[in-house]
């Protein structure tokens, strides 16, 4: 494939992947690697992620070659003339397949391994703004919820931490769906809102923050973790309404994560076991998320500039009222149009966040 199809780059992560490809495909005939079931399931996804990306850049090499042995048809004067004019009429079609299947292997090679994952545990925090902040999480659940729904997702609850007026404290979500991440991935950060609460009786307009988090839900063979030895199981009575039950079995869980000190309570369920295997699937995700962002924090700083990172303390999106403006910060987009966004129609946003996240990654390989 000519360094004119692609940049070099591009060219050298394509043999990289390749290259890994085979290696892969040789270590799954290894009988070592057939006994050992963990590592037969990790090289098996990452083979079966590498494939349609190798069959591109495969694809790619052979239309280069038809489309280079159509132009030295062209030009040698000594062919026949027909055969020339059939090789010209050709070449178009060639490169019109050629620059597809280019955006096709630029897709599979800037999109990174969690936007492949098709679970995902969102987690929604009312920041500063008290019971007004408490409000503006409920609306942004709502606003997920009803998204989820426009698109066919799964969405299910797993915690929530609910307030008098109807807001929330706090609300933790799965969403499933095939590459779920490559949606809802952008969606990690601080969100405020500008607006007149309904406790203001001056009128006058507040902010208030909430925070989201965004962590994809890995297996449990992609995140170790020894449940008898790293994990510190506290039980206790969950209290508050439910019934006698709630207050008389202890079912309550908390899960402490002793190497790296992530903590997850869960009191939602009745039963013990269903706090239990809820707070493991929460706390697999923290885990995971926090390998991932150690990572992220050693690579160079391009790869640090890219909008998909999720961090928290980032601003990304304000929710105006007074203007009926929506804006999204990391690429200056404003949509007024407000209310179709808070009820789910996000569509806009997200692609114009998947654009420019892609142009970010194209310019850092």
């Amino acid at each position: 494939m000519g360094e004119s199809a692609i940049e070099s780059g591009l060219l050298a992560r394509l043999r990289e992947a390749a290259d890994r490809f085979e290696q892969i495909g040789n270590e799954l005939n290894d009988p070592s690697v057939a006994r050992d079931p963990s590592k037969l399931a990790t090289l098996g996804k990452e083979h079966a992620r590498l494939r349609p990306l190798v069959e591109h850049y495969r694809r790619c090499s052979r239309l280069d070659a038809e489309i280079a042995e159509h132009e030295s048809l062209v030009a040698d004067a000594d062919q026949d003339a027909e055969l020339r004019e059939l090789a010209e009429q050709e070449l178009p079609g060639l490169h019109e397949q050629r620059d597809a299947v280019l955006e096709q292997i630029k897709d599979g090679l800037v999109a990174g391994d969690e936007q492949a994952v098709d679970s995902i545990i969102m987690e929604i925090r009312a920041g500063t703004g008290g019971e007004e902040a408490a409000l503006f999480a409920g609306n942004l659940f709502q606003m997920y919820q009803r998204f989820c729904e426009r698109k066919g997702f799964k969405l299910e609850v797993l915690a929530s931490a609910g307030t008098d007026l109807g807001g929330f404290r706090e609300i933790v979500f799965n969403v499933k769906a095939p590459s779920v991440y490559r949606w809802l991935g952008y969606e990690g950060g601080g969100h405020r809102v500008q607006r007149v609460p309904k406790t203001e009786a001056q009128g006058r307009i507040h902010t208030s923050a909430a925070t989201v988090a965004v962590l994809p839900e890995p297996d449990q063979v992609d995140v170790q973790i020894d449940w008898d030895k790293d994990v510190v199981e506290h039980v206790s009575r969950a209290g508050g309404p439910g019934g006698q039950n709630v207050n008389k079995v202890s079912s309550a869980i908390r899960l402490e994560h002793v190497p790296s000190g992530i903590t997850v309570s869960m009191r939602d369920e009745k039963s013990q076991h269903k706090n239990r295997d809820k707070a493991r699937r929460i706390l697999v995700s923290r885990v995971h998320e926090l390998h991932v962002s150690r990572e992220r924090a050693e690579r160079d700083q391009a790869r640090k500039t890219m909008i998909g990172s999720g961090d928290r303390s980032d601003r990304v999106r304000t929710y105006n009222f007074p203007q009926n403006r929506c804006t999204d910060h990391r690429i200056g987009l404003d949509l007024y149009r407000l209310e179709a966004v808070l009820d789910g129609d996000l569509d806009e946003l997200i692609l114009a966040l998947q654009a420019h996240d892609r142009e970010l990654r194209l310019q850092s390989l």
